[in-house]
């Protein structure tokens, strides 16, 4: 293995798969220069190209014998323009008529979108074209149609995103084209589904329930993009409902103000880190890199700036879906990691206070004793993966490594800050036997003190209740 300490990244690199990397070679690759998990847009592209995707990302798992999560992303209630050719000018004041299922009259000033959106927007609510380039606002509700009063001069083109930051979805953001994707998902390959413009928990509860419901075990991504999201009454009951949560700043930006992002992106880490939640932080960390191969000075600071601050996992989208250096892009991300936690330690955002709760009593006392005896790793035995995930909501500053017997866990884990996880039956000594078996492929020097977190009872969820220090010769 020759794997050392010192070159072991804390915060995880999520990638996107699109024209860029549909192919087993890319996938691999990227696998190798240090993805830990691959997003599938449903936004884009078939079924056909999702199963030969998830086919891909298993066997290239399999070969570089490293467990990696795989994310269905949900498209939710994404609204667009329809299909019509060229580029239409829009001058402030003039007014058009948002139409379902029709196509461009530019005699009436008849646009067609992809959603009735006559069945959600109230009229003086606001409605943003093309990420918000034009902005307009509802003066009229007609049966299928949205009359709006344009604000600014601008062009819009075929297909572009509709954003409405005012209207309410009412829990109906669960869309036909999701549902069908849900479907689809079931007896598929996913650890995590996303659910895209979440406004309350209670649209979480209603897609976990839903899984439930159907036999799977996928965990959810609540994507906090819209207004309502972030309202104080609504960021932390999501993230206590979710089981991850991702800072979605694309649409977040449009649906709120660019300046508002930077603080909203502390608080969900902050509330993340507080409830024991993955935290993944997206949009445009090295978009440059799409056309160039090197990232610019805002883009490293804004990596590092997610590493210091303790986020799980940092996402890239453009950069490996559609960009021309897409393995580059994993190695500038990673280089970068590295570089950060070596040389500003993660400070949590929040340190818990008041949780007397057994598990996260013992995480605590786990990370204050290696931290204190300077102990190279926690190694984790883990049924459900919850152990896990409390002692990485604690930020150590060494590794977790977490042993299950359950491969959808394993793979689940690996978005998770500080961990690395290891595939292997259950036992009394699953844990001491695993660090033993990283001693001898040199993950650690001999004399190694590692802290060992396990249960009484092995594979039985909820029963860790044990705190061992071993030394490894």
């Amino acid at each position: 293995m020759n794997t050392t300490n010192h070159v072991y990244k804390r915060a995880k690199i999520l990638a996107t798969v699109g024209p860029a990397t549909h192919n087993y070679e890319a996938i691999e690759a990227m696998i190798k220069a240090g993805v830990n998990g691959f997003r599938l847009n449903f936004s884009h592209g078939t079924h056909e190209e999702r199963d030969q995707q998830l086919a891909w990302i298993r066997k290239a798992s399999e070969v570089c014998k490293k467990p990696v999560a795989i994310l269905q992303d949900l498209q939710g209630p994404k609204i667009r323009l329809g299909d019509f050719d060229g580029v239409v000018a829009v001058k402030a004041g003039q007014e058009l008529r948002l139409t379902i299922n029709t196509t461009y009259d530019p005699t009436t000033n008849t646009v067609p979108v992809q959603y009735d959106l006559s069945q959600k927007v109230k009229p003086g609510e606001r409605i943003y074209i093309f990420d918000g380039k034009v902005r307009t606002t509802a003066q009229q509700i007609e049966p299928g149609v949205v009359v709006v009063r344009v604000e600014n001069d601008g062009v819009i083109m075929k297909r572009k995103g509709i954003n409405v930051p005012d209207t309410d979805f009412g829990g109906d953001i669960l869309t036909k084209k999701d549902l069908s994707d849900i479907e689809y998902g079931l007896d598929k390959d996913f650890d995590y589904v996303g659910l895209s413009f979440v406004q309350t928990a209670a649209d979480v509860e209603k897609l976990k329930d839903i899984l439930k419901e159907r036999g799977s075990v996928a965990k959810v991504i609540a994507k906090v993009e819209t207004q309502a999201a972030i309202a104080p009454e609504n960021l932390e009951a999501i993230i206590q409902t979710t089981d991850a949560v991702m800072v979605a700043r694309g649409d977040l930006a449009v649906e709120t103000s660019p300046e508002v992002v930077p603080i909203v992106q502390r608080k969900i880490l902050e509330l993340a880190q507080k409830h024991g939640k993955v935290s993944i932080v997206a949009t445009q960390m090295l978009i440059s890199m799409v056309e160039n191969t090197e990232p610019s000075r805002a883009e490293v600071s804004d990596i590092a700036n997610a590493v210091i601050t303790g986020a799980d996992a940092l996402m890239l989208s453009d950069e490996t879906a559609i960009g021309k250096h897409p393995i580059e892009v994993i190695t500038t991300m990673k280089r970068v990691i590295l570089y950060t936690q070596e040389n500003a330690p993660v400070r949590p955002l929040l340190y818990q206070e008041g949780n007397h709760a057994q598990q996260d009593a013992i995480s605590s006392a786990a990370v204050t004793l290696a931290q204190q005896i300077e102990a190279k790793a926690i190694i984790c035995e883990t049924k459900t993966g919850v152990t896990a995930f409390s002692i990485a909501s604690h930020r150590p500053s060494m590794p977790i490594i977490s042993v299950t017997s359950d491969r959808r866990v394993a793979n689940q884990m690996t978005l998770l800050y500080a961990n690395k996880s290891f595939l292997r039956p259950d036992g009394e000594r699953a844990g001491l036997e695993l660090a033993r078996e990283l001693r001898a492929e040199d993950f650690f020097p001999a004399g190694s003190t590692v802290v060992i977190v396990s249960g009484r009872q092995p594979g039985v969820p909820g029963a860790t209740d044990t705190i061992r220090v071993r030394v490894l010769e």
